[in-house]
Formats: structure tokens, sequence, C-alpha cells
């Protein structure tokens, strides 16, 4: 369709109305016009009229909407801005690019809000205070590039969509949307979430897809080449942040689909500027769309992990609120109902959803230019390679729209990949050369170093679970104490796959009651430091963990729970001299080697070749004394994260230690 039959770009953006530009496929431009609502809760989107007819919603959903899950935030009061759509169209690319206009929008005194010596300290801070002390395994901390615009904002968006549009190949959307007093315009790279109409195997259920996307290879003036990315895939650092993030998605995608998800990838994301490194996961859900966007906010990548701690952590090392930053653009259209279930109703999620994560994003409010960017931190960043990290992603956006010079290989490439993208390959002559330019991925050398990485990942979440057949454990159950580290969600399907009803409580709601009715009670995982007095979270972990053994009941404790567990025991606590964030070990687990992830700062101590305390039998490092596992009469604990993609011996040391916190005691 073209201006022929509908609006031009410039005439929908001169009349006022609220509108959203987005590019998905390549070769079109979606058009959508409505009304806005502002709203409270993810819950009151309005995915039916008043007539009870579904209808179309893209809703901006603010950083600030993790209090619906009581995470704590800089609270700037940006609303979750709605527009209802009441009309769309589509336009051909090159189409959209002939009304789009060219002219550059001049910014006015341009730079970070925070300076590179003060961010670079924050980094320092974050790595001693925050990973040094427990409280997690990696933060993101942003700074905002800004600048004042004096071009009116309906322009300046259809300006910086067009360069978007052309420039920065390899986006998973290219968007605007512009509200009344607010403008949003970006290239983002990653789908956070996505739920599609199940297949007819599946009928009722969404197919879920999150998108992990992590690592960041700025690419050298002239272009990346095979031997300068190998060298960043084989950067510790990079491979150990994508495998974080990874398992801070399963813990989302176990949350809500009934099969936990599975792990297909990893790949490269190519962009014009940068290259990331990514997994897709993908799982079953029956749940509503907007549930399913609330229990995944947000994304690790631009927040942390474990989340909840995340979320503290940003707000004590920002200094100003985030806005849209790190949220999501979620478009819900409805679906094409499955066959309607007894009384008439349809049978699961009416709406499809399709949630990028908004980053690679300019805003612009009341004539400022603002373009916020983060780096993830672990324990091994350097402060100023962070420091270039954040110069590097807003150049991503800014060298786009044309604030700062593009590289002139860099362009060219681009190009071509453009001109690729919108070719009808029903009518591509095969003789001609290819337009396109070989991809970084297909070289040989990079795809052999993107497989390696899967030989360290556990083969449960790589392969398709449910054989069918009843697990151990079957007719059986387990509460699993989360004490802030949604790790339980994995732990609790593993459970559930090993035959256990397995259901999850967080340490503030579980009762004694509970806790003494249990089967199987799991002590969970969580950040912090296990001997800290004044924590209500490690008074209430400890007070189960004594109940539990004073009983004599099944207990399984797992982390931050097992270090409880050891310091019950008369063992000492002690921090490591490096915390082990993500780290994967192969121990000796009671005369079994075990290759695990490890995920803690602190760890039981015990003199080295001590194999017991009392009835307990310790499985220690011969040479430290770091305390790997414990077991005794009705107990057992693990240090590591058995649920971890870390953990390629996970559920057969998981099914060893349920098993022996299971059997009877012997009197």
């Amino acid at each position: 369709m073209t201006g022929l039959t509908h609006p031009s770009l410039r005439e929908i953006a001169d009349s006022g109305i609220p509108f959203a530009l987005i590019a998905r496929d390549g070769v079109t431009v979606e058009v959508l016009t409505g009304e806005v609502v502002d709203l409270e809760l993810l819950a009151d989107i309005p995915l039916t009229g008043a007539d009870g007819a579904p209808r179309e919603v893209l809703a901006l959903v603010p950083f600030r909407q993790v209090r619906e899950r009581g995470f704590e935030c800089h609270d700037d009061g940006a609303p979750l801005r709605c527009l209802i759509v009441g009309e769309r169209f589509a336009i051909d690319r090159d189409d959209a690019l002939a009304q789009l206009p060219t002219t550059p929008v001049p910014l006015h005194e341009p730079g970070f809000d925070i300076p590179d010596d003060e961010y670079a300290d924050i980094v320092r801070r974050v790595i001693s205070d925050e990973i040094g002390r427990g409280e997690g395994a990696n933060f993101v901390i942003r700074r905002d590039f800004t600048a004042g615009v004096t071009t009116d904002a309906a322009t300046a968006a259809l300006t910086w969509f067009r360069a978007l549009l052309e420039h920065e190949r390899g986006a998973y959307w290219t968007f605007a949307v512009v509200t009344p007093g607010h403008v949003a315009v970006g290239a983002s790279p990653e789908a956070h979430v996505s739920a599609r109409g199940g297949s007819p195997a599946a009928p009722g259920y969404s197919t879920v897809t999150m998108n992990p996307i992590s690592g960041t290879f700025r690419h050298p003036a002239g272009g990346a080449t095979a031997e300068t990315l190998s060298e960043f895939l084989e950067s510790t650092k990079e491979t150990e942040e994508l495998f974080m993030v990874v398992d801070e998605e399963l813990k989302m995608m176990s949350a809500v689909c009934s099969d936990g998800g599975r792990i297909t990838g990893p790949h490269l994301k190519e962009m014009s500027r940068l290259t990331h490194t990514e997994y897709v996961l993908r799982g079953r859900s029956r749940l509503d769309p907007r549930e399913i966007l609330r229990e995944t906010m947000f994304a690790p990548t631009v927040t942390g992990s474990p989340m909840q701690n995340a979320c503290t952590v940003i707000t004590r090392h920002e200094k100003s609120p985030r806005g849209y930053y790190s949220g999501v653009a979620a478009l819900f259209t409805p679906r094409h109902p499955d066959s309607p279930a007894e009384g008439g109703e349809p049978d699961g999620p009416t709406h499809d959803l399709d949630a990028p994560i908004l980053i690679r994003t300019a805003y612009l409010e009341n004539g400022r230019l603002r373009v916020p960017v983060g780096a993830t931190l672990v324990r091994h960043s350097d402060p100023y390679g962070e420091v270039g990290e954040t110069h590097g992603k807003a150049a991503g956006v800014l060298g786009a729209i044309g604030a700062v010079p593009r590289d002139a290989a860099a362009e060219r490439a681009a190009q071509a990949a453009a001109v690729a993208s919108v070719v009808d390959t029903a009518a591509v002559d095969e003789d001609a050369p290819a337009p396109q330019p070989r991809r970084l991925a297909d070289d040989p050398a990079i795809a052999a170093l993107l497989a390696s990485r899967n030989a360290r990942l556990a083969e449960f979440w790589l392969n398709p679970q449910g054989s069918g057949e009843p697990g151990p454990f079957a007719g059986r159950s387990a509460l699993v104490v989360d004490a802030e580290d949604r790790f339980t969600t994995m732990l609790a399907h593993q459970l559930r796959h090993l035959g256990l009803d397995a259901r999850i409580v967080p340490w503030s709601q579980v009762t004694d009651e509970q806790v003494d009715a249990a089967e199987l009670l799991v002590c969970g995982p969580g950040p912090g430091d296990p001997r800290d007095p004044a924590s209500d979270r490690m008074k209430r972990m400890r007070e189960l963990v004594r109940r539990r053994r004073a009983a004599g009941r099944p207990l399984l404790a797992v982390c931050l729970s097992h270090q409880i567990l050891a310091r019950s025991l008369g063992l000492g606590l002690a921090p490591l001299a490096a915390p082990h964030q993500g780290l994967q070990k192969t121990v000796d687990v009671f005369g079994t080697p075990a290759s695990i992830g490890f995920y803690n700062t602190f760890t039981a101590r015990v003199p080295a070749e001590q194999g017991r305390a009392g009835e307990t039998e310790i499985a220690a490092d011969p040479e430290t004394g770091d305390v790997y596992a414990l077991r005794g009469p009705g107990y057992a604990s693990v240090q590591g994260h058995l649920e971890s993609i870390l953990s390629r011996d996970g559920m057969t040391t998981l099914e060893r230690v349920v098993a022996h916190a299971l059997a009877p005691v012997r009197t």
C-alpha cells in the first residue's frame, strides 16, 4: 500500500495524531495510528474493546513497572503508555524512505551526563561493593548521552527513523513511536520475549521465545574481520557474561513455560558497528501475554542477576530514573482463536505478543535528546573497558542518526545488507553476484568457536525434554523456598522432571506449618552475606534450616542455604578471594566428579582433608578446604547451582542428593 490510498507519513506527522512506525521484516514498514491511554498496571492493558472485540495495542513499558513485582527503582512516574490501534497499514520500505526527511537534525551541546572517569569509579564500586560482597553475578549500570534539539519532535522522529532504517542493519525492530510530549526512535537488536500461536500439536498454548544477547564487539576502523572477532569470542569475560544472562532468562522461561524452555545457539548478531553473541530460548505457555510480560520484567542483559537484587543495586548506583530504558515496546496483536473450549470460550491466549527491549533507542522530550546506554559489569570487568563499551553502544545509535561520523567500510556493508534484505528471491538472477557480503558467522573458524561453547553446557537445557516416563521420585512432593533468586524456577522444573510435585513459595510468605508439612523442603539460593545479623531474609532462612533439621525431616539446601546449613553445623564461613560468579568447576561430590556451575561469593571452609563433622559427611576441595557439598541424616546440600546451564552433571547430581535427603533415616 502507498500514499495513494493512505495519508503520507508527513501528513500523519503533521496531523498531530499519535502514531508508530515499525520495520520488522526488512521489506515493509507498518504504520499504526490511534488513541493513547496511560495506565498503571500491565493487567489493565485493554486487549478488548467495549464491545468485547479483540484489538491491537502497542505499549511502551517503562522500567518503573518492576514495582509490580515488588522490586526497587527510582520512580519517575513514566507512564505505561498504550497506543490503542485504530488503523494500521503497511508500505514498502523504499516508499517509506522516499517519504521521510533527509536533512540532519542538529544537536546542541552533546555529551554524556556522567564523565568517563566518574563512570569508571562506579564500575569499581559495583565490582567491590556489590559483586565482591555476594549481591549478585552481574549488574548493568547506565549513563545517558544527551543533547539539545530545536527541530520539532515529529520531524526529528521521521528523520531519525529514516536514518536508522537506511543505515542500521540487523535490528530486530526499527521503530518510531510519537505520542503527546514524547518520542522514542530506535533500532533494538534484541527481542526480549514473544508469545505466538501454538502449533496444531499444542492447541491452546503460545510458543514463548526469549533471545538473550550479550557480549559487545565494537568493530575496528575498516570493519570487523574473522581475526579480530576470534579474539573477542575467546574472551573469558564475554563468554561468561553470555552464559550468565542465559541462566537468568531461563529462570523466567521456567516461570512461564510448562516445559521450562530449551536453548538453541549460540549465534552472532551482526550490526553495522557492533557484533553480539546470542542464544534463543523456546518453551510453551498457556498464560495471558500480559502475565508473560509481567513475569519476565526485565531482561538481565540490561539489569543484571539475580533480577530482584539487580534492581536494588541499580537504585543504589544510578543517580536518576531510567524512564523507558531497559523496558520494552510490547505489541499485542489479536490472533485467530483456537478451537473453543467447553462453554464456547476461546481455549488459550487471544493475542500474540512481540516485545523488543528498549535499548539502542533515542528519546526526545521537551527539546532534549537522550540516548541511554549501559555496560554489563562482572567480576572480570575493566572499568575503562566498560566506559568504552558505553561509547560503542551509543555510537550504534548516534552514528546511524548522523550525530557522529560513520565508518565508510561499515557504511558500505550496511548498504549492501539493506539491498539484500529487500530483494524478492523469486526474481533473483542466480548467476549474478550476491549483493550481501559474506557474514562473519559463516567463517568456519568463527562457527567452530561458537559451537565449542555448547560443550560446556548442560545437555538438559539443550535437548528436548520430557520422555513421557515417570521420574524416579514420582508421587512425592517438594516445597521450594525462594530466597530472592529465581534460580528456584529452574530448580523446581528439574525436580518436576525427576517426578516430584514441586511448588515455590517466597521466603517472606512461607509459614511454619508449610515447612513442617513439606515432604521435602528445598531451601534455595539468594544474594548477600549469610552471616548478616540484620537481614530479615537471612534470619528467616536460618530459622527454616534450623527448624527442619530439628524435626529430622528431609532437607535440601542450595548455595546460600548450603552456607547457612554449614554454619548451623559449626563450619566456618569466609568470603572467597575472587567471587565465583558464573564459574564452571569440576569437583568431587562424595566420590563422583561433577561439572557444576557456581555463583557464590562466600564459602563454607574446613581444614584440608577433613571429611566429616560429626554425623555429617563433607565434600571439600582437598587444597583449600572449600566445601562443595554436605550430607547427613535426612539432609543434603550443594554449594553449586545444579540447575544452571553450566552444570553439565547437574541432573545426575541433583538426583543423588535428593535421593539421599529422602532416604529413611536410620535410628
